[in-house]
């Protein structure tokens, strides 16, 4: 298990350095081949407003005229070790992990996103949690309950689910429980868990549930299919022949089997939402990852871009680290070799 586990840590180390070489060439190279200039490039670092000669200057401080490999150098030796930025009256240190210096807000990249995680992470814990154990029980009742009213109204609620974008459902919830009853938070409402924790649940509790349930009606659907096939196999047979009572027969033979997808969706959605959950917190107005994200992209900053970018992309490689490891406890077929 120990040797299973240090080969995907190795694996996505290595995964993290190809994530690093592909988002310096779409940033940098991909621009390059379609003719772009790097005046043009250093714009995107001082905004829209700057002038020729600003954004010639910063060209030059950034070594954008540089070979790229001597720019991928510098690129990285700052996500590991940091670097020094002159922003034209001064020398701005920006510690490890270093993911750029922002001209536009004069301030290096990582502290502003890092203050940002906490929400984000918020929004994604409680929304995921919900979402895990609604889908997974709804789809596991649908499954023995099949052709009943409860599982036809399960799935039309789930198809529903599925078809309602985030935007809709968020403004819907928004206006009718926050500004009409009065029952919820309104939109923009955000709280430290170590401040207040029943004021952080309190501000999140619209958001959590509106993106749960969307995520919810994926789970249920892929759940009832899931145990509908395991359920007809024959060890599930042969336990339910052995005596074995009907709980003992549905958790640890029927849902540990069908689970194996789920796990997998699941790490792939927590770890897309860890990297910014953008419409869900453009909907409720959260300052998370997403919202960092879209103003980045509003203000034409491009090393906060870049910043965002890099923490999806490792959200997304330590996500499917976990399911990795997770798989060999869901699934016993699953083996570490």
């Amino acid at each position: 298990m120990i040797t299973f586990i240090v080969r995907r840590v190795a694996g996505a180390l290595l995964m993290l350095v190809v994530v690093s070489i592909a988002t310096f060439a779409i940033f940098f190279l991909v621009p390059r081949l379609a003719g772009s200039s790097t005046d043009a490039l250093a714009a995107r670092y001082v905004g829209k407003s700057a002038d020729a000669q600003t954004i010639r200057a910063v060209a030059d401080r950034l070594g954008f005229n540089d070979p790229l490999i001597t720019q991928y150098g510098r690129f990285a030796k700052a996500i590991v070790a940091g670097a020094d930025y002159d922003y034209g009256t001064g020398v701005e240190h920006c510690p490890a992990p270093c993911f750029g210096y922002s001209f536009i807000s004069q301030v290096p990249v990582w502290p502003d996103l890092a203050d940002r995680i906490p929400v984000t992470l918020s929004l994604v814990v409680g929304a995921s949690s919900l979402w895990l154990l609604a889908g997974v029980a709804t789809g596991v009742l649908s499954a023995l309950r099949r052709g009943t009213f409860f599982d036809r109204a399960a799935m039309t609620v789930a198809l529903g689910g599925v078809s309602l974008p985030i935007f809709f459902t968020g403004l819907v919830a928004l206006a009718v429980f926050s500004y009409s009853l009065g029952i919820t938070a309104e939109g923009g409402s955000w709280s430290d868990f170590t401040t207040n924790p029943f004021l952080w649940a309190y501000n999140l509790i619209l958001p959590w549930v509106t993106l749960a349930f969307l995520y919810a009606a994926s789970y249920a659907r892929l759940t009832r299919a899931g145990m509908l096939e395991v359920m007809g196999e024959d060890y599930v047979r042969t336990a339910r022949a052995k005596g074995l009572p009907e709980r003992t027969v549905i958790v640890r033979h029927g849902l540990r089997a069908a689970i194996t997808p789920i796990v997998t969706i699941f790490g792939m959605d927590v770890g897309l939402l860890l990297g910014g959950a953008v419409l869900t917190e453009s909907t409720f107005s959260l300052p998370g990852i997403g919202k960092f994200a879209v103003d980045a992209i509003a203000r034409n900053d491009l090393p906060q871009v870049l910043g965002v970018t890099l923490v999806g992309a490792f959200f997304l490689v330590l996500a499917n680290l976990v399911v990795d490891v997770l798989y060999v406890i869901a699934d016993p077929r699953v083996t570490v070799s």
